[in-house]
């Protein structure tokens, strides 16, 4: 993943809007597309996660103070 990948920023949103964003741009992309969504919900570090294993999307999970990073690849279709 390049460090100059599509942000998605969800900071400050609460669940479901940060899955939900995800959910609306994965739809809009083609399989192998990436992109970084940023979120504070304490929740989304579940909701994404789960969300892209139950459709196939890689996502990998980091944070830096109370910022939560996802990395998302979109599953072949």
């Amino acid at each position: 993943m390049t460090t100059d990948a599509e942000i998605i920023d969800c900071r400050g949103l609460k669940c479901p809007l940060p899955v939900l964003k995800m959910e609306k741009r994965l739809s809009q992309l083609a399989a192998g597309a990436s992109f970084i969504v940023l979120a504070t919900d304490p929740m989304a570090k579940v909701d994404i996660p789960l969300y892209c294993r139950q459709n196939g999307h890689a996502c990998e999970v980091s944070s830096e103070a109370d910022v939560l990073r996802f990395a998302i690849v979109k599953a072949a279709d």
